[in-house]
């Protein structure tokens, strides 16, 4: 186990928790699909990838409530947390809306989320490696598969393809966060613990713009301006996918199964 400050385990805690609840969210929301994909191979498919999240969630979650004064289970930081202690980014926890829209928000999460892992598996705290390394095999399967849905359906038929336009509108609204320095990203940074998320834009849009050439689909061409999720701030939407997350283990404190 890896030993730092009380501040610094303090930081690293805090940090840990933005990589696993963007996993766990993301997860969640993925679940909530799982029998309505437009076929058996699919639905199959995507309830694959909420599993895999999930997993990468109990890592971080397990690791950031080893470094709490009172040691946190997964369970108590999933179950226990409202939702200002959540600290996703709000992509994530935007609504399932049509297929459409869960593709093409998988695709803008997994090609930011493969650069960042990539770039944490150079972290100097042999714990954050082990996940990132493990996580990244994972995540490059991950968006194999939701850049060539994007493909698929926005060079598909004009009704998919509408869709598929209309999915990257709404979600472009969010991407920026994703690359967003605040104060905690550069204490990581500086602690060469975390990586530089603003160094990653070039070679996601590249990859982006790649892809979206592909599909015949246009980059929005406006700010991406909607932030917050990373300091606590949320909407309705993380509110209710918490109420249904959580009930069993509010409902039931403290039983064990």
């Amino acid at each position: 186990m890896n030993s730092y400050p009380k501040l610094q385990s303090q930081q690293l805690a805090d940090y840990l928790l933005r990589l696993g609840d963007n996993a766990l969210i993301l997860s969640q929301r993925l679940c909530e699909i799982c029998g309505h994909a437009p076929t058996l191979e699919e639905d199959l498919a995507l309830s694959n990838v909420a599993l895999d999240l999930l997993g990468q969630a109990r890592m971080w979650l397990g690791y950031a409530g080893s470094l709490h004064p009172r040691p946190l289970s997964e369970d108590a930081l999933a179950y226990g947390r409202d939702v200002h202690a959540f600290r996703n980014v709000l992509l994530v926890e935007q609504p399932n809306d049509n297929f459409a829209h869960i593709q093409v928000r998988q695709f803008l999460f997994d090609s930011w989320h493969c650069l960042l892992l990539r770039a944490l598996a150079e972290s100097a705290d042999s714990q954050v490696v082990a996940i990132a390394t493990k996580a990244l095999k994972e995540a490059s399967y991950h968006l194999r598969r939701s850049s060539g849905w994007v493909v698929r359906l926005g060079d598909g038929n004009p009704l998919s393809r509408q869709h598929s336009q209309n999915a990257l509108i709404r979600c472009w609204d969010y991407v920026g966060e994703l690359f967003e320095v605040d104060e905690l990203e550069q204490v990581m940074l500086a602690e060469d613990l975390g990586c530089n998320l603003a160094a990653l834009y070039p070679e996601w849009l590249a990859y982006v713009n790649e892809v979206l050439s592909a599909a015949t689909l246009d980059l929005p061409h406006r700010p991406s301006c909607l932030t917050g999720g990373k300091r606590g701030a949320h909407g309705e939407a993380l509110v209710s996918l918490l109420m249904e997350m959580q009930y069993l283990a509010r409902a039931y404190p403290g039983v064990e199964w």
